[in-house]
C-alpha cells in the first residue's frame, strides 16, 4: 500500500468522471489506479489469469464478495489491466433480459450488450469493434501487398484457423464482406457486416439478404460467438479477449428453476473449457454475491456438477490463502486500506495538488471515527455509502470556503448498504409452478 502520489496531476477531466461517479455509487470508467488500494493478493492473482490468456490458454474465476464490498471496481480495475496488456475486453451486467441462456432473445441481449462494450488500449469507454476489423484487414491488405497476392485470399487463409469453431465460416464470410465494402467503398455492406458481428441480425432471411450468410448470433450461439472473438483477437494483432460480466446475482433471483439450470448448465461448460483448456485466448471474469455461490437452493451450489467445481481449498484454513482456484473471495478492506483510499479520495479531489486539500490527516480519523460509531465496521468492509458521504462532505467544504470542517463531521449521516435483493420479499416459487386444481 503506497501514499497518494504528490506530483501527479490529474486532468479536470478525469477528477470530474471520478468524483460524479462514485458520488452517484457506480464505478468510473477511468481513472481508477488513482483510488485503488489494497487487495495486492487478489490482483497478482487474475495478472497471472491475463497473462496465461495472452499465452493462448484460458481462464475462469468467480469474483465473490458482499454487497457494496468493490466487486465492481474490481472487475473494472482487472479490465484496465487487461487492456494495458493488449486484450480486448467487454463487460455486461446481467439483467432480467440478458442472461447466458434463453429461449426468447434474452441471451442474444447480451452478447449484443457485451460487443457494443468492447475495448481496446486506445478505446477503453467501447464501440471498438470496427477499430478491431480494420487492424484485422489493414494487416492482410499489408501481406497481400508485400507477397503480391490478392487480399482476399489472404484473409481467408488467416481466418481458415476458425473453420474448426461453430460458426467459424459465416464468421469469415462477414470479415471477407467487410473488405469487399472497404475496397468498394460500400459504406452499407461496411456497416451490415459490423451489425452481424455484433449479433445485432434478429432474423437470418435478414442477414442472408445483407451478406448472403445462413446464420445469425441467437441465443444458442452466445459462448460460440465468444470463443470466435477470442480467436479473431488474437489473429487481429490483440492478445486475447477477456469477458467480463457482472451483477450474476441477476440468475440467483430468477424464480424458474428450469430458467436457472439452463444458464447455470451455459457457465459449467465455460468452467469445464476453461479447466480443461479447449478455449483458446479467452477469460472469463463472473461477479456475484455469496448467496448467487453458496445458496443450496438457487445458487451455483443448487447445481451438483458446479458445486463440485467450485469447491473451495479445504486446506486454506487458519490465515492460508489459495488464490489458485475458480472462486475468488474479495476480502473487505482493513481500516488501514480505507484510510489511504480517502487520502486517495482527497487527492483526486484536490487534482492531484496537495497545496488544495480540503481537510488534514487528522478530519480523515475523525470521519472514520464518526462512521464506526454509526454502522460499526460496515464504513470499511462495504464502503460504497462511506465514499459518497465523504465526497459529499468534501464538496460541500469545495463550495463554501471558509467552514470548518469540524462542525460538519458530526452531522454526516452515514446509512448502512443493503443488498436490495435481500430487502425485497423472496419470490421463489419454483415448487408450485405448475400445481393446479
Amino acid at each position: 500500500m503506497t501514499d497518494a502520489p504528490t506530483a501527479t496531476r490529474i486532468r479536470p477531466k478525469d477528477r470530474d468522471a471520478i468524483l460524479q461517479s462514485l458520488r452517484a455509487g457506480v464505478v468510473p470508467r477511468t481513472g481508477l489506479q488513482h483510488v485503488a488500494v489494497g487487495r495486492p493478493d487478489e490482483i497478482s492473482s487474475l495478472i497471472t489469469d491475463i497473462a496465461r490468456i495472452a499465452d493462448g490458454g484460458s481462464s475462469c474465476r468467480f469474483v465473490i464478495g458482499d454487497y457494496g464490498s468493490g466487486k465492481t471496481f474490481f472487475l473494472q480495475l482487472v479490465r484496465s489491466i487487461a487492456l494495458q496488456r493488449n486484450l480486448l475486453t467487454v463487460h455486461a451486467d446481467l439483467a432480467p433480459d440478458r442472461r447466458l441462456q434463453a429461449t426468447g432473445g434474452q441471451a442474444r441481449s447480451l452478447f449484443a450488450e457485451l460487443m457494443r462494450n468492447i475495448a481496446t488500449r486506445g478505446q477503453q469507454d467501447g464501440g471498438a469493434m470496427t477499430n478491431v476489423v480494420e487492424k484485422f484487414v489493414g494487416t492482410a491488405m499489408t501481406e497481400a501487398r508485400r507477397d503480391g497476392s490478392d487480399p482476399e485470399t489472404v484473409i481467408r487463409a488467416k481466418l481458415s484457423k476458425l473453420s474448426e469453431l461453430v460458426g467459424g465460416y459465416d464468421f469469415a464470410d462477414v470479415i471477407a464482406a467487410y473488405w469487399r465494402g472497404h475496397e468498394s467503398g460500400n459504406e452499407q455492406l461496411r456497416a451490415e457486416a459490423v451489425r452481424w458481428l455484433r449479433g445485432e441480425f434478429s432474423t437470418r432471411t435478414d442477414a442472408r439478404t445483407a451478406l448472403g450468410v445462413r446464420t445469425i448470433v441467437d441465443d444458442s450461439q452466445v459462448y460460440d460467438q465468444l470463443k470466435l472473438m477470442a480467436r479473431f483477437a488474437q489473429l487481429a494483432g490483440f492478445n486475447g479477449l477477456l469477458v467480463c460480466l457482472d451483477e450474476m446475482v441477476n440468475l440467483y433471483k430468477l424464480a424458474n428453476s428450469q430458467a436457472r439450470n439452463s444458464n447455470y448448465e451455459q457457465i459449467l461448460r465455460i468452467v469445464n473449457d476453461s479447466m480443461q483448456g479447449s478455449a483458446e485466448h479467452l477469460g472469463f471474469l463472473f461477479g456475484g454475491t455469496p448467496d448467487f455461490l453458496l445458496d443450496p437452493r438457487r445458487g451455483l451450489y443448487s447445481y451438483q456438477a458446479l458445486q463440485s467445481r467450485l469447491a473451495e481449498n479445504t486446506f486454506a484454513v487458519d490465515g492460508l490463502k489459495d488464490f489458485s482456484g475458480p472462486v475468488l473471495r474479495l476480502a473487505s478492506l482493513a481500516q488501514e486500506d480505507f484510510f489511504q483510499l480517502l487520502k486517495n479520495l482527497r487527492h483526486v479531489q484536490a487534482g492531484g495538488d496537495p497545496a488544495k486539500y480540503l481537510l488534514p490527516d487528522d478530519a480523515l480519523v475523525a470521519f472514520m471515527r464518526h462512521c464506526s460509531e454509526r454502522i460499526g465496521e460496515a464504513y470499511f468492509r462495504t464502503p460504497r455509502t462511506t465514499i459518497r458521504s465523504f465526497l459529499d462532505l468534501l464538496a460541500v467544504l469545495e463550495q463554501n470556503p471558509g467552514t470548518e470542517w469540524t462542525q460538519l463531521i458530526d452531522a454526516v449521516v452515514i446509512e448502512k448498504d443493503i443488498d436490495p435483493a435481500l430487502a425485497a420479499p423472496d419470490t421463489d416459487d419454483d415448487e408450485l409452478a405448475d400445481f393446479s386444481l
